[in-house]
């Protein structure tokens, strides 16, 4: 089986190449970046170029299966590039889906996709998905929705399945994480149980985690199985305050949403840190996920809790781990020398 990995380079997309690698299923691997990664595996050949762009038709053709993870969050002060990736560049890679004549697409979704909804009880895959207005990433989430409603309408002889995740979470993404959503003035060495003296306690502050592990073995159940549809993934436990609190050792203090977004929006508009009060907007409303029809239909059951995700995240980032890729680098911006030294000193780190 050959496999197709676009935006195979960032957190879900490393984990997914390493899934798909060690699966006697899989004979070859092609993971698509915008710029060459350094990170190798031995089924894994690397094909540069953007979705934007690139002659997507010529890459996927022969393959069994493409998987669509290339997505963009930043800059959040440029609406139009983020959209002409996010929604324009989706829409070539699924005609090229068609052109290609490449029989499955596996897509990644959201819970960012849906519509506003309950957090007093988990929704399934019927929900409505028409996102949630004020925030860019759901908008987007939800057009590219539409775009494949249309695609499995015109080409049913496409196998489409959808995985809608909750928040996802990996120690080796901690650079990334940073650079997208905290900027470089908080101080990540705080982000440990103990040292975090409150969260919180605001009104549908409920969300939910999933460890990239775990996400890679969802797509390589749906690349190689025969499912369809949508899927929702997440893990136990939900996260609110209260198991925050217990989680990072901290105390929940009243905070009205009001003031959370208003915080937000003031220090992203400053410049202070690069995440807008949209994505407040989104983890306030976005509805609990229901995983039963992942756990029966695909197979699929996580391995760690969502509490274990996020302890894992908030050590990769004060520890400022990193994958050999250009989103995940903990040394993006260094000269060769500088990341072949940073490279030896942190090495020598893990081994003692």
């Amino acid at each position: 089986m050959r496999i197709v990995v676009v935006g195979g380079s960032g957190n879900v997309g490393t984990s997914v190449l390493r899934a798909l690698d060690a699966d006697p299923a899989v004979e070859a691997v092609i993971g698509v970046a915008r710029r060459r990664p350094e990170f190798s595996l031995p089924k894994l050949e690397w094909s540069v170029g953007d979705i934007r762009t690139a002659d997507l038709v010529t890459v996927f053709r022969g393959a069994d299966v493409v998987i669509h993870l290339a997505w963009v969050i930043q800059p959040s002060h440029d609406p139009a590039g983020l959209h002409s990736t996010n929604v324009a560049g989706s829409q070539r890679l699924f005609d090229a889906v068609v052109e290609a004549g490449v029989p499955s697409l596996v897509y990644a979704s959201s819970v960012g996709a849906y519509s506003p909804g309950p957090k007093d009880r988990a929704v399934d895959e019927s929900w409505p998905t028409d996102g949630v207005a004020s925030s860019f990433y759901s908008r987007h989430k939800a057009a590219t929705e539409r775009q494949l409603d249309r695609l499995e309408a015109h080409h049913p002889e496409v196998r489409v399945v959808r995985l809608r995740k909750a928040l996802i979470f990996k120690g080796e993404a901690g650079s990334g994480v940073r650079r997208l959503f905290l900027g470089s003035l908080l101080p990540v060495q705080v982000l440990r149980p103990g040292f975090i003296p409150v969260v919180p306690r605001t009104p549908r502050l409920r969300f939910q985690a999933v460890h990239t592990d775990d996400v890679a073995e969802a797509y390589r159940l749906a690349a190689l199985g025969t499912v369809r549809g949508a899927f929702n993934i997440a893990a136990d436990p939900v996260l609110d305050p209260d198991t925050l609190a217990e989680l990072l050792s901290a105390r929940p203090f009243p905070v009205p949403a009001g003031v959370l977004r208003a915080a937000a929006g003031l220090s992203w508009r400053l410049g202070l840190q690069p995440t807008p009060a949209g994505w407040v907007d989104l983890a306030l409303q976005a509805p609990i996920l229901d995983t039963t029809r992942a756990r029966t239909e695909l197979g699929w059951a996580p391995r760690r809790s969502a509490g274990e995700a996020l302890l894992e995240l908030l050590e990769g980032l004060r520890r400022g781990d990193g994958v050999d890729t250009p989103p995940l680098s903990p040394w993006r911006g260094a000269s060769a020398e500088t990341r072949a030294a940073l490279k030896a000193i942190a090495a020598d780190h893990r081994a003692a």
